[in-house]
């Protein structure tokens, strides 16, 4: 299953990387998008998901913390997928705009080429 997950963050760091080094401004948003979601599942992946094990301390159960399941990756993922969304409508936003004043769909407004 490690593996799985391995491959999985690096082909989606990967491709994000790669759509990054586009010139359009379309595969610049998705790969913004592809590469936060690898960090994502990094994030989670060294978390050492529990499953059934409560998330914060009862204090009834005692103070022992290897039976909790630990609650900063899931708010960590919580974040960074509500960041990474409104950093992705204001890339839109500011990229429509540059295209509407440019006339091109290129991040660096030449015409042409791929």
């Amino acid at each position: 299953m490690e593996l799985i997950v391995s491959l999985a963050i690096g082909i989606l760091a990967g491709s994000g990387i790669w759509l990054l080094l586009r010139p359009r401004t379309f595969q610049v948003i998705i790969g913004l998008s592809l590469l936060s979601y690898a960090v994502n599942l990094f994030i989670f992946g060294m978390g050492r998901l529990r499953v059934g094990a409560p998330p914060v301390l009862d204090p009834a159960a005692g103070g022992d913390i290897s039976r909790y399941a630990d609650p900063l990756p899931q708010a960590l993922v919580l974040t960074a997928i509500v960041i990474s969304f409104a950093m992705t409508a204001l890339f839109l936003v500011v990229l429509l705009a540059s295209r509407g004043l440019t006339r091109s769909d290129h991040v660096d407004g030449r015409e042409g080429g791929s």
